[in-house]
C-alpha cells in the first residue's frame, strides 16, 4: 500500500480543514487506517483511525468531537475532517495503515506511512 496524504495548510483558529490519504494497492479495503500527527519538537501521536469496514472509529481524547474520520473504499481514500481547530493542532499529520487486528493507537502496529501533511493553526 502507498499512501498520499494531501489538504494541510493554514488556518485560523476556529477554522476547518479536511485531509486527504489516497492509497494506491489492492490491500486497501481490508486495511485499518489511522492519523497520527507530530508537533515540532514533539513525539508522533495517535490522532484516530477507522477500521477496515468502517464500522469502528477510535479517537483520541483531545480531538474528540472536533475531529471526524471517514474512508471511501471506492476511491481508496479516507478523510480526516478537523473542525474548531486550535493552534494546538499545528503538527505534521501522517495517514497509515495496518492490517486487521493490533492496536489502534499504536504508530507500531502501522507498516505503511504517508509523507505527512502540514496542518497550522493561527491564533
Amino acid at each position: 500500500v502507498q499512501l498520499q496524504a494531501s489538504g494541510g495548510g493554514l488556518v485560523q483558529a476556529g477554522g476547518s480543514l479536511r485531509l486527504s490519504c489516497a492509497a494506491s494497492g489492492r490491500t486497501f479495503s481490508s486495511a485499518d487506517m489511522g492519523w497520527f500527527r507530530q508537533a515540532e519538537g514533539k513525539e508522533r501521536e495517535f490522532v484516530t483511525a477507522i477500521s477496515w469496514s468502517g464500522a469502528g472509529t477510535y479517537y483520541a481524547d483531545s480531538v474528540q468531537g472536533r475531529f471526524t474520520i471517514s474512508r471511501n473504499t471506492a476511491k481508496n481514500t479516507v478523510y480526516l475532517q478537523m473542525n474548531s481547530l486550535k493552534p494546538e493542532d499545528t503538527a505534521v499529520y501522517y495517514c497509515a495503515a495496518k492490517p486487521d487486528g493490533g492496536a489502534y493507537n499504536v504508530a507500531e502496529w502501522y507498516n505503511y506511512w504517508g509523507q505527512g501533511t502540514l496542518v497550522t493553526v493561527s491564533s
